[in-house]
């Protein structure tokens, strides 16, 4: 990689940007109660997080016909609108560090299995979007871990795969890099333990978002 001049920065939202976990979880819960089906665990929510929305209740309940998996992801929407309108929270450091390697002129982008509207309006809340020069989400595309959310990106960026770094919180994340041919950084602070994440051989594993930019000056 030391060969590769990188350009562009391929980030994952939930875990990796926004301390969402929770969040997440607390609403799969009310939406798996409110519909009265076998309780799952936190611990399997968050195994979920990061896949397109029917891509992850499907895995949680993979005996439910398509009827009541799209009736599940419909109530977990509204749960998750009705507790966190407008509570999207970064981790710390997460401005100055998109900060710091927007002056160092990295383009930056984001590849999530949010919705193009769930994007959005945590991007509202946050008032982060203007460092990213494009989005792609799960409703979009393929979700994750099939890589056409990255392959579009560098499509409409123009950018080659060894001049890209994915960075995330999740297998899926970095199957998809994988996948796309693009390089990856797994963060151990989100939803998936450091031991998981290093399965999938990432570059390296930061505690901290806001080590990526120490790690990248070596490659600049």
């Amino acid at each position: 990689m030391k060969n590769n001049v990188i350009k562009l920065l391929v980030f994952d939202w939930d875990g990796t940007l926004a301390d969402s976990a929770q969040a997440i979880v607390a609403a799969m819960q009310s939406a798996i109660r409110e519909m009265s089906l076998e309780p799952r665990s936190d611990q399997e929510i968050r195994n979920i997080i990061g896949l397109g929305l029917l891509e992850a209740v499907h895995m949680l309940f993979p005996d439910l016909n398509t009827s009541d998996l799209e009736k599940l992801a419909n109530t977990y929407r509204n749960c998750y609108v009705l507790s966190n309108k407008g509570k999207t929270r970064l981790f710390p450091q997460t401005r100055e560090t998109l900060e710091q390697l927007k002056n160092k002129d990295y383009q930056m982008a984001i590849a999530t299995g949010k919705s193009r509207k769930g994007l959005d309006n945590s991007l509202k809340d946050t008032g982060i979007g203007d460092f990213f020069h494009f989005t792609r989400c799960a409703d979009e595309t393929f979700s994750k871990p099939h890589p056409q959310m990255l392959l579009d990106i560098m499509d409409n960026l123009v950018i080659a795969p060894e001049s890209v770094l994915m960075i995330g919180d999740s297998e899926y994340d970095l199957q998809m890099a994988t996948g796309a041919g693009v390089k990856s950084i797994a963060v151990c602070y989100g939803t998936q333990s450091k031991e998981r994440l290093l399965e999938y051989n990432p570059e390296v594993c930061l505690d901290r978002i806001s080590d990526l930019v120490q790690w990248l000056s070596g490659y600049r």
